[in-house]
């Protein structure tokens, strides 16, 4: 698979039984949309891989479910901040389940792991690498970029990249008092209206990079094999997490393996509730569009690439679903085997689902006289890509 970190491809090859993967997850202030469901597939695909593989797999995957969007949210429509994010949640397992997406072993809410982060951020206190600043009342903790002797080899940006970036995606490098302006906030204090949580750091919320790091940690260790999302948390979520976890561990890498998944895009634009360009799951089930045609249609561009999303895409993957259907529907086929190792083959050139496809299509146009073969097919189609052809 391709590693954002190296720039470069490497096996991904668990050194035990069970292999260790974490995918960040939402913030649910609103519904699943089709960025979302296009990285979830990339990863439920790697995981299902390793399964045919003989691993079990070990998937951890957390919701922030209090961040200043989720507020910012309730607070825009008068809803009490708790029922948007329970609904939204649930909605969001919702569409996965439609999606076929294999759910994490562990899926875990900032909410619920409160203790272990604050306790997380006690330890970066205790090893020197985080500082307090005053805040409206109490002391918010920010962690010091310095500590890391590791920081930027996720991301490899410049300075000035970095800064940009954190400024877009949650930071706050213009704060005053900071040691750095890239250090990432530990533990916000208490703000008045806002929600907050009694530890030994005084009452607050942790901030959205060391909860990755302290859930991941506590579940499933150091290195993980892989750390999932989209490729827009390499820089600052990543960075930061992995800096985050060296400091409290002592050890390095975070993980083996940093995959990324391409942005959806949608008039030229990626895919973004500022934007109010989405295309949601819930909406297209209401709509009855088959699940299996739309995990098509996303699985038939490359996970590491950004697309662009399209009506078309979606009716290529309604047509190669029924034409998929038809061929296993068949009495026999060509090799059933071959197709297998085939497909298995592409999915391990990093997770090719576009050749998968191509493989399954060329198989579905050929004729034969394996009468195990549809069936086998089927199996492979339900097994590996997720699609339910009976």
């Amino acid at each position: 698979m391709h590693d954002s970190a190296s720039g470069g491809r490497l096996e991904v090859r668990p050194d035990r039984p069970t292999a260790r993967l974490y995918v960040c997850g939402i913030t649910p202030y609103d519904a699943t949309h089709l960025g979302h469901a296009a990285t979830y597939l990339a990863f439920d695909t790697l995981a299902r891989l390793w399964r045919d593989r003989g691993y079990a797999v070990d998937y951890v995957q957390n919701v922030t479910d209090v961040d200043d969007p989720l507020l910012e949210r309730a607070a825009r429509d008068g809803e009490d901040w708790t029922v948007v994010a329970e609904r939204e949640t649930e909605l969001f397992r919702e569409d996965m389940t439609a999606l076929r997406v294999l759910p994490p072993t562990h899926f875990v809410g900032a909410v619920e792991a409160m203790e272990e982060i604050a306790a997380y951020v006690l330890r970066l206190i205790e090893a020197g690498a985080a500082y307090r600043l005053p805040a409206p009342v109490g002391e918010d903790v920010y962690f010091s970029i310095t500590a890391s002797t590791h920081f930027g080899q996720v991301s490899h940006l410049d300075t000035a990249r970095m800064l940009r970036l954190s400024a877009e995606r949650g930071g706050d490098p213009d704060r005053v008092g900071k040691k750095h302006p890239l250090d990432p906030l530990l533990w916000l204090a208490a703000r008045p209206g806002e929600p907050a949580w009694p530890s030994p750091l005084g009452p607050g919320r942790p901030g959205w990079h060391v909860e990755c790091t302290a859930i991941a940690l506590n579940r499933l260790g150091m290195p993980l094999d892989v750390q999932g999302g989209g490729s827009d948390l390499v820089f600052p979520h990543h960075e930061m997490s992995a800096a985050h976890a060296e400091v409290a561990t002592g050890g390095w890498p975070f993980a083996r393996a940093y995959v990324h998944a391409g942005m959806v895009g949608l008039d030229g634009h990626k895919m973004s509730k500022s934007r109010g360009n989405l295309v949601f799951v819930s909406r297209l089930r209401t709509d009855d569009v088959d699940a299996g045609a739309l995990r098509l249609a996303l699985l038939s561009a490359h996970y590491r690439g950004d697309r662009e999303w399209t009506g078309g895409a979606l009716e290529a993957g309604q047509r190669r679903l029924t034409a998929w259907r038809t061929g296993c529907a068949r009495g026999s086929g060509p090799s059933g085997t071959a197709l297998l190792d085939a497909v298995r083959g592409a999915l391990a050139e990093d997770l090719d689902t576009p050749a998968a496809l191509r493989l399954v299509d060329a198989w579905c146009a050929a004729d034969g006289d394996d009468r195990h073969a549809p069936g086998l097919v089927r199996d492979t189609v339900d097994a590996l890509l997720g699609v339910l052809l009976a």
